[in-house]
């Protein structure tokens, strides 16, 4: 039992030194691995990508003593904004390269995702830690190449055709090739040139230039709306020629445009019959990358003219675009000259016109009305314009001092307050628009007179009606009392009713004037007369009487209405006296 325990003692204590041994060798074994990934290869610094277009070059730098080093990248990239664990790839290009860049063109065609690059140091078995991971949007850092160029020297002019950055390949970064402005720098190819820049057409014509002289230029590419400019292109020069000066030709070519009526004037310096067709290209077909020289149309109502000007209003139908004219000329023999053309872009070449004006005068205001250029027909002009209008207006004094006081209105009707009464007012408008910095020359002045002061009528006014009433309150009284008065005088002189027949016997005349004595009588008579009357008038028989008028009745006597009343007052005046 003592010697099994012994062997089995020794048989574990083998097996643990071949297990130590074993440990130990593989430390050893890896640790020149690990100090040389640490001490001896350093990682690249200072990454960077550039992009022309679709090429891409990875660039970097290496501090590194050691000699032959090669360098490996990796590269990922993220079709969304999950940063989720991707798996590092090989960057295709980019494998054992010995210089510190690589093109890595193809590996890229998702040019909107985000992208990442890293890049090690190795030497055989050695490698270095993976360098800082450069991030990056394919689009974003892409710059624009240059574009194609191809130029002909003709006629004093140099024709320029210009061909898109990409033209040639089949994958773009630049997909809408139509985005593209192109700037061209052109100088004299002499020691002290002087640049000239200017935009152009992908067709386009360069004028202005010196005869038999060597020109250089450069083009380049651009995207304004993404803030990009591109790398111009190579360095073209080419010889200009002499321009023929054909007589035939249309000069001075030029547009006035009023109120968005648009006329094309010309000269011409053929004395012979020539007659005109006046041509139009829409703008947008320079902006192609096609020929566009079969797609002028002649305007209507100006083909085959004599004259040397022609309204093309009726062509303008966008304010939004621009239009290119130019004048054919054709002389007897159908020879025709091309005159140079001109750029028409509505709302910029319209000019615009005076405004209408009509003043009006209320109690304590002056009221402008004003109507738009071109008349209230004339919706262009104030909806694209944003029209304002400047008001001046002014006492129209001898005082040459008097102050101009001016207003800015936006509608248009406008009111000046703080008027002087009885002062000729002026008033002249003019339109203008900030948006497109234009404004147009002034109205014709519209003058109109204020009504005086109203004080003084009003004061002549009140008196008026209180002397009228003063009047009325004397003259009532006085007109009643020469009214009884008149009515008295009128009773006593001129009586309406007389006493009947059979009174007037009595008494001869003394009941003509009962109130009044006669001029032969003393007045002391009076009396007696009137007892003599009323002893006579007790001792009649009014049975008698009364029986005769009753006769007169019957028989018609007293048919007259004036007689019959009168004599019906009679016989109550003599009941009266009797009494």
């Amino acid at each position: 039992m003592g010697g099994g325990a012994a062997a089995a003692i020794a048989t574990a204590v083998g097996v643990g030194r071949a297990a130590a041994a074993a440990l130990l060798l593989c430390l050893l074994a890896a640790l020149p691995l690990r100090c040389a990934g640490q001490t001896n290869l350093k990682s690249p610094q200072d990454i960077q990508v550039y992009a022309v277009n679709t090429n891409f070059t990875l660039r970097w730098n290496y501090t590194g003593n050691d000699t032959n080093v090669t360098f490996s990248a990796e590269y990922r990239w993220f079709e969304d904004s999950e940063t989720n664990e991707i798996e590092w790839k090989e960057l295709p290009g980019c494998q054992n390269v010995t210089c510190m860049e690589c093109d890595f063109s193809s590996a890229i065609t998702k040019y909107y995702d985000t992208h990442h690059v890293r890049i090690r140091a190795e030497r055989k078995e050695e490698v270095s830690p993976w360098s800082s991971i450069f991030e990056m949007i394919p689009y974003f850092i892409a710059q624009i190449g240059p574009p194609g160029i191809k130029l002909q020297s003709t006629n004093g002019v140099i024709k320029i055709k210009v061909s898109p950055p990409e033209a040639n390949q089949v994958q773009k970064m630049w997909i809408a090739d139509l985005r593209f402005k192109y700037n061209l720098v052109i100088w004299k190819n002499s020691s002290n040139a002087e640049f000239r820049s200017q935009r152009i057409f992908p067709t386009d014509i360069i004028d202005d230039l010196a005869p038999d002289t060597t020109y250089c230029l450069k083009v380049q590419a651009t995207l304004p709306l993404d803030f990009q400019e591109g790398l111009f292109s190579p360095i073209h020069c080419v010889k200009t020629t002499r321009k023929v000066n054909d007589l035939l030709c249309a000069t001075n070519v030029s547009i006035l445009a009023l109120n968005m009526k648009f006329h094309l004037h010309w000269n011409t310096q053929y004395k012979q019959h020539v007659s005109y067709n006046v041509q139009y290209l829409i703008g947008y077909l320079k902006k192609l990358h096609d020929d566009y020289s079969m797609k002028w149309l002649n305007v209507p109502g100006c083909e085959n003219i004599t004259d040397t000007q022609c309204n093309f209003s009726s062509i303008i139908t966008t304010t939004s675009g621009f239009y290119y004219l130019r004048v054919q000329a054709m002389n007897e023999y159908n020879k025709s000259c091309l005159s140079n053309e001109v750029k028409v872009d509505p709302l910029i070449t319209n000019e615009i016109g005076p405004p209408g004006v009509k003043v009006d005068i209320s109690d304590v205001l002056l009221h402008i009305q004003i109507s738009p250029p071109g008349g209230s027909e004339s919706d262009v002009m104030t909806d694209h314009y944003d029209l304002s209008y400047r008001v001046l207006y002014w006492k129209n004094s001898s005082n040459n001092e008097e102050e101009i006081k001016m207003q800015e209105i936006k509608q248009t009707i406008g009111t000046v307050s703080d008027l002087t009464p009885s002062t000729l007012y002026c008033v002249k408008v003019q339109a203008f628009s900030e948006a497109y910095n234009k404004s147009s020359r002034y109205s014709k002045e519209e003058c109109i007179r204020t009504p005086g002061d109203k004080v003084l009528p009003l004061v002549i006014l009140a008196t008026f009606v209180t002397a009228l009433f003063a009047v009325l309150l004397v003259a009532t009284p006085l007109t009643f009392v020469l009214y009884q008065a008149y009515n008295k005088i009128k009773y006593v002189f001129f009586p309406s009713c007389q006493p009947p027949l059979n009174i007037e016997g009595f008494g001869g005349q003394l009941f003509s004037s009962p109130y009044l004595s006669t001029t032969e009588e003393p007045i002391e008579n009076c009396s007696i007369i009137e007892t003599i009357i009323t002893e006579e008038l007790n001792q009649i028989d009014f049975k008698d009487y009364k029986h005769s008028k009753q006769s007169s009745r019957d028989s018609g006597n007293y048919s007259n209405d004036d007689n019959t009343s009168g004599s019906k007052v009679s016989e109550e005046m003599l009941d009266k006296e009797i009494v």
